[in-house]
């Protein structure tokens, strides 16, 4: 098991920036990936970022890419996801997982965090 702790939500202005943390703990030798996923209201959930553990492949999705940077800490267990010049339309609760794959599908991915708000204000 894997357990993913997300912190760093919160309600800022657009163009703001904020940094997402998500702290793992247990068999985290079993989860190679990790990814940040989000989902707004009536919306599915998306991909937004992927790293391994590595560090050696990273993946954006395209609303994000050139805004948004995933990066990770081996010795802490964390994956941190830096968001900047946020806009109204990032506004979602943004979900950590893990899994043993690497991949953006959402179903590959074995372990989820609680999830955390981010909202953007105009």
């Amino acid at each position: 098991q894997v357990q993913l702790v997300e912190s760093g939500g919160g309600l800022v202005q657009a163009g703001c920036s904020l940094r997402l943390s998500c702290a793992a703990s247990g068999r985290t030798s079993s989860s190679s990936s990790m990814g940040w996923f989000r989902q707004a209201p009536g919306k599915e959930r998306e991909f937004v970022a992927g790293i391994t553990w590595t560090g050696l492949m990273k993946a954006y999705a395209d609303p994000v890419r050139g805004r948004f940077t995933i990066s990770r800490d081996t010795t802490k267990k964390t994956v941190y996801l830096q968001m900047n010049s946020l806009k109204p339309e990032d506004t979602a609760a943004y979900y950590c997982a893990a899994g043993d794959v690497w991949s953006r599908r959402r179903d590959d991915f074995v372990y989820w965090g609680q999830g955390t708000q981010v909202t953007v204000s105009s």
